[in-house]
């Protein structure tokens, strides 16, 4: 079941973004070196005890340390140089507990302490605040490395409280945790392996929506979000008998920095200019990109003294802001229409309409200011 759950997770991987591949190639080296390591016990009446136990033992914590590793690669983590020692210090307390001193109970607790430290940094990957949502395969993955926790520290109290002679074996059917522990064993690897393609499903479900609702360029809402929310609103407002208001805002000039600096540096105006407004919106606004050098923020404002106050603080953060372009400072500034809704408006868009009438006064008026519409 792991070598075919490991398959599985290879033949999806062409399918996967390239900013996926390198964890799902490091999750799929984690479940081919479990597998390794379980399908070695199946040779204890073949090969010599000690080699098996440590290769068999040695490849799971690795295993188990790559999985660790790929997590950090999930969520773009560094690497931590110390993050192989247990791996590599539970082989060698194997080996030395299995060739030169030989105590089975000293050799399961040093190995579970190791399992313990690597899930351990899985779980605390998957519980990283700025890493925490909704998704239920994030949260049925951290289930699973805790419940393995928890069946790992039981399974070696149970042995230190049997108190077991030097000599045991924990690969025959003398005890029924040498039965269960197998089962616990394979429940990262298949059920582990599902869940984490299940993370990997829904990075890329999360990714097409933000690549639908938000502008390329700037990272704002787009027109299309922007319609859905403000006609939302406009709705809710006509059923509680209140009201919304907008700014339509648009680069003043902005034809003739693409004409003579190059569509290059017109991005790069659109960015600046984008990340002026983001500072100054509250968290009620939306702030979307509508196309071209227009952006348009849904205010949270509904009264027009408020909302001028409002539009004139993100001209002002605009204004401050002087646009430098291979050394150059060049002025750039926003003309803005502001509207209210009132009764005779019958959608959304009427709404916006009028926006955009009063943002043409403004830049009749001389530009770099701020019109109220009629």
């Amino acid at each position: 079941m792991m070598l075919a759950n490991g398959g599985v997770l290879g033949l999806i991987y062409r399918d996967l973004p390239a900013a996926l591949r390198p964890s799902a190639r490091s999750w799929q080296a984690g479940t081919l070196l479990n597998a390794a390591g379980c399908a070695l016990c199946a040779f204890q009446s073949q090969l010599p005890l000690v080699p098996l136990v440590t290769a068999a033992n040695g490849l799971i914590l690795f295993g188990l340390t790559i999985y660790w590793r790929s997590l950090q690669q999930f969520y773009d983590l560094p690497a931590q140089p110390w993050q192989y020692l247990p791996a590599i210090g539970g082989t060698l307390a194997v080996f030395w507990f299995s060739a030169f001193h030989p105590d089975t109970t000293i050799r399961i607790v040093l190995i579970s302490m190791a399992w313990l430290i690597l899930m351990g940094g899985c779980v605390s990957i998957l519980t990283g605040r700025t890493r925490r949502d909704t998704a239920r395969s994030r949260q049925m993955l951290l289930a699973l490395f805790i419940a393995i926790m928890v069946l790992t520290a039981f399974r070696a109290v149970f042995f230190v409280a049997a108190g077991v002679p030097a000599d045991f074996s924990i690969a025959d059917n003398a005890s029924w945790m040498n039965l269960a522990s197998p089962l616990v064993s394979a429940i990262m690897p298949v059920i582990g392996t599902t869940a984490f393609a299940l993370m990997c499903s829904e990075r890329l479900r999360r990714q097409w929506e933000r690549a639908a609702s938000t502008d390329y360029l700037t990272g704002l809402a787009n027109r299309r979000t922007l319609t859905e929310t403000g006609q939302h609103r406009f709705q809710q407002s006509r059923i509680r008998d209140g009201g919304i208001a907008l700014a339509l805002i648009d680069i003043d000039n902005f034809k003739s920095i693409n004409d003579q600096y190059g569509h290059e540096a017109g991005d790069l105006a659109l960015k600046q200019v984008a990340a002026c407004l983001r500072t100054e919106v509250g968290l009620a606004d939306i702030l979307a990109r509508t196309g071209g050098e227009e952006f348009v923020v849904l205010l949270g404002e509904t009264e027009p003294g408020q909302a001028q106050l409002t539009a004139e603080r993100l001209r002002l953060a605009v204004q401050r802001h002087s646009f430098i372009l291979r050394g150059a400072h060049l002025p750039l500034t926003v003309s803005v229409g502001i509207a209210v809704s009132r009764a005779g408006d019958t959608d959304f868009d009427s709404l916006l309409r009028r926006a955009d009438q009063a943002m043409y006064a403004a830049k009749a008026g001389g530009r770099n200011r701020i019109e109220l519409a009629a």
